[in-house]
């Protein structure tokens, strides 16, 4: 009953785990000698059907086991994995929970019931195991990590700080434990005791002076300013280049009103080379987002901020990508933001986003030598990176320099994995076949455009050209419709697919479908090419259309289409083959 479910079930562990959790043991002081030894085989047998992957059998022998020994925990725990691979849920919870009713000290067991608990949501009942759990070992503090979290989702403020207490006892005092405390305090109102768990913090770190910062932080968000300027204060006199004492010094003259001195040490921390790179990013963030939020931005000052910090030596290019970016949500003219991007390259060369976002935005402008100028060192840098190898191939292929890009695509495919894109793979191939097709080596083509199909099955353009170019050689017919209906349904306005496929069911005699779908392209394109207009001649005139033939064989003509055979249709009224 259960073979079509129980094929997703995962491998089950060895049947040494099966042992342990036996607790070294089979063996039921109530059960009589053949009833335990027949429990033993039938549950043993189960684990090694599992280990063999016969799910079914081992579910059975499991319930057989059951029927023998109904109050064994590890039968139980082992029925609810079923039951849980198999999504019966109220099932699973039901015989994990019969498991650690009757083997109340396994922790495996309390461990998968509370997991079990937290997948369903149900925290508090996850909350009761984890706690049991805790008692049967005091030593882990991944459980009261957990517990912390589970409490938080409840606000259960005081048990989560019972479980910050319990985590002090395994692994001492701590900043983050500290913090967690002083953020709990807070919650609960009691700001006495955060601030004392603070100043707690600062005793047993004397030395540390970012802790000081923090202690002026809090004085200043509950309004005891003067205090937190004597605290910032102490702190530069003993470390006068403190990041984080200057940027709470901002925040404090912001506080009061002062925006001139807050600018003037905004300019000092950008400008400093002392300055950490993170304290520099978060704060260009910071003043970023407010002036995003403000009703009239400064976008001016903003941007001379940038320019100030970038004044120094850089040491990578995050600043000047935090720039672009910025200018990009201001919609700067693109060359604006190119002269970042190429400024940015000087300091990180490798730098594999600011060199890809600065290619889109030239190819944007269809600037060709440039793509290729910056993808040729980008190969060198990244090899292993396909989008250049796809960029530089595709600017030379539109500047018409097919040998260059054929070169450049097969370089691209030598780096091919099995995880590469498929859309650029595919669209490597598909070039690969185009350009193999104008040089007359129709076979290396069409084994391009295989392996194009091969990444990407619905690559439109390569359906379309690869099922043509089937056509007008007259082979393979049948694959050239397939893949050219494909097209049609994919874009059923589009005047080339419909071509292509009226062209392909007029190579195969079906003139009166070919005219159906040669129609439809009539209507959808007023500016046909002369090939097009060649095409629908043929078909008007396989179709017994003659005059409406040699009016389109005439516009075929007039429109560039000095082909001999063509003049013959016209001469001749009447189509030929070619």
């Amino acid at each position: 009953m259960f073979s079509n479910i129980m094929s997703k079930v995962i491998k089950m562990r060895h049947v040494l785990f099966a042992l342990v959790l036996l607790g070294g043991s089979l063996a039921m002081k109530a059960t009589p000698k053949d009833s335990l030894q027949n429990f033993n085989y039938f549950f043993l047998e189960a684990i090694r059907q599992q280990e063999m992957g016969n799910f079914t059998a081992a579910f059975d022998l499991l319930r057989h086991a059951q029927d023998l020994n109904p109050q064994s925990s590890e039968v139980c725990y082992h029925l609810a994995t079923f039951f849980a691979e198999i999504k019966k849920d109220s099932l699973a919870r039901e015989y994990l929970e019969k498991a650690t009713n009757l083997a109340p000290k396994n922790m495996a067991y309390q461990e998968r019931l509370a997991k079990f608990y937290i997948s369903q949501k149900d925290y508090p009942s996850a909350i009761k195991s984890l706690e049991r759990l805790y008692e049967l070992n005091k030593t882990r503090s991944d459980v009261l990590r957990l517990l912390y979290q589970l409490y938080s989702l409840q606000n259960e403020f005081k048990m989560m700080l019972i479980c910050l207490e319990r985590l002090e006892v395994i692994e001492g005092t701590n900043e983050q434990t500290s913090l967690d405390k002083m953020y709990i305090y807070e919650q609960m109102g009691e700001k006495r005791k955060g601030y004392e768990e603070l100043k707690a913090l600062i005793n047993s770190h004397p030395l540390e002076l970012n802790y000081r910062v923090m202690l002026g932080n809090w004085l200043l968000q509950n309004g005891r300013k003067r205090e937190a300027f004597k605290t910032y204060q102490e702190v530069l006199k003993e470390d006068p280049d403190n990041s984080l004492a200057k940027i709470s010094l901002i925040d404090y003259y912001e506080n009061i009103g002062d925006k001139e001195r807050a600018r003037r040490i905004v300019h000092e921390v950008l400008q400093s080379p002392k300055t950490q790179k993170a304290v520099k990013q978060e704060l260009l963030r910071q003043i970023v987002s407010s002036s995003q939020k403000d009703n009239n931005p400064d976008s001016t000052e903003v941007m001379r901020l940038f320019s100030l910090t970038l004044a120094t030596p850089q040491e990578d290019a995050e600043i000047y990508m935090l720039k672009a970016a910025y200018m990009n949500y201001l919609k700067l003219p693109k060359e604006k933001v190119n002269s970042v991007y190429e400024q940015a390259l000087e300091v990180e060369p490798d730098n594999l986003t600011a060199r890809l976002s600065f290619i889109e935005n030239l190819w944007l402008k269809e600037d060709y030598d440039k793509v290729i100028a910056i993808c040729q060192p980008a190969i060198e840098y990244n090899p292993y990176e396909l989008a250049f190898y796809y960029f530089q191939g595709m600017a030379q292929f539109q500047k018409r320099d097919n040998d260059a890009a054929l070169e450049t695509f097969r370089k691209g495919v030598g780096q091919i994995k099995p995880d590469s894109n498929p859309v650029i793979v595919s669209d490597f191939y598909a070039i690969m076949g185009d350009i193999l097709h104008e040089k007359g080596r129709n076979d290396e083509a069409f084994q391009a455009y295989d392996s194009c199909l091969q990444w990407k099955a619905d690559n439109i353009t390569a359906l379309n050209n690869y099922a043509y170019y089937l056509s007008v050689e007259n082979k393979n017919l049948s694959k050239a419709e397939q893949m050219s209906y494909k097209t049609v349904k994919a874009e059923p306005n589009n005047s080339t697919y419909l071509d292509t496929y009226a062209w392909i069911l007029f190579q195969q005699k079906r003139y009166e479908e070919a005219k159906i779908y040669i129609e439809q392209a009539i209507r959808n394109d007023s500016t046909l090419s002369n090939v097009v207009l060649e095409h629908i001649g043929d078909i008007y005139s396989q179709t017994g259309n003659t005059d409406k033939a040699v009016e389109y064989w005439q516009k075929a003509l007039e429109a560039g289409n000095s082909s001999a055979i063509l003049r013959k249709k016209i001469e001749q009224k009447k189509y030929i083959v070619e």
